[in-house]
C-alpha cells in the first residue's frame, strides 16, 4: 500500500525515519515540480540581486531582436 503523508510537525518525521530505520516502512522523495522549483530558485536570486527595470527591458529587446531575425530569415515579416 502507498500513501502520501504531508508533514506539518517535525516530530512526525522524526517518527517517519525511526519507522524507516526499523525496516517497517519505506521512505521515498517525491519528485518536485519542475516548474515550482525553478520558480523558487528564481526567487531566491532575485532576493539576493534584484533585476532591475533597465535589465528587463534589454532582455526583452534582446528576445524581440532573435524572433524578428527568424522571421525575416524565413521570408516572413510582421506586418
Amino acid at each position: 500500500m502507498t500513501i502520501q503523508v504531508d508533514i506539518i510537525n517535525p516530530k512526525a518525521a522524526k517518527l517517519l525515519k525511526d519507522l524507516a530505520d526499523i525496516n517497517l516502512i519505506v521512505l521515498r522523495e517525491m519528485p518536485k515540480d519542475k516548474l515550482a522549483s525553478t520558480v523558487k530558485s528564481i526567487r531566491k536570486k532575485a532576493e539576493k540581486k534584484p533585476i532591475s527595470m533597465e535589465d528587463i527591458t534589454k532582455e526583452v529587446e534582446k528576445a524581440r531582436t532573435k524572433r524578428y531575425a527568424k522571421q525575416t530569415k524565413k521570408g516572413h515579416t510582421r506586418h
